[in-house]
């Protein structure tokens, strides 16, 4: 079982979806490639939109914890990287809409000049503990390959 928690000492969460301290349970750890707002064809989701591409980045982690029996509640470390500090409020409703207080993965916000393409506005890097009950190998298929039409082959 997963052990979230907030020592007294710690500052307080103020409605921020985060904990100060989680230990991870036995399972399968996964970590996860920095994901953004683009969808399966990579076409960018939410251009100028941060909350938007929150919501799309989200997807992608979830799609990816999916493919081997995972769920959002399973990361215990969550790694944002954002661009604009207006975004802040975006960025913590679309958390606290993705993770219950006593769910919330331990979490570091970084303030960044740049992503990889100039359109993109925030990068999630999560990493999660599946549980060995629910664990699945992935599909074994050929891994697709996606090169971006005009976007450097990242």
């Amino acid at each position: 079982m997963t052990i979230r928690f907030n020592p007294p000492s710690g500052w307080p969460q103020r409605g921020r979806a985060f904990n100060h301290g989680v230990v991870a349970p036995p399972g399968r750890t996964l970590h996860i490639t920095g994901q953004v707002a683009w969808d399966g064809d990579g076409k960018l989701i939410g251009e100028g939109d941060c909350e938007a591409q929150m919501r799309q980045s989200f997807d992608n982690v979830s799609s990816i914890l999916a493919a081997v029996g995972g769920r959002l509640e399973d990361i215990v470390s969550l790694t944002i990287f954002f661009l604009d500090r207006a975004d802040l409020p975006a960025i913590q409703r679309v958390r606290a809409e993705k993770f219950t207080p006593d769910a919330a993965p331990a979490s570091i916000l970084i303030q960044t000049p740049g992503l990889v393409v100039p359109e993109l506005l925030v990068e999630l890097v999560p990493i999660a503990v599946i549980p060995e009950g629910r664990y699945h190998d992935p599909d074994r298929n050929p891994l697709k390959t996606n090169v971006l039409p005009n976007k450097p082959n990242l």
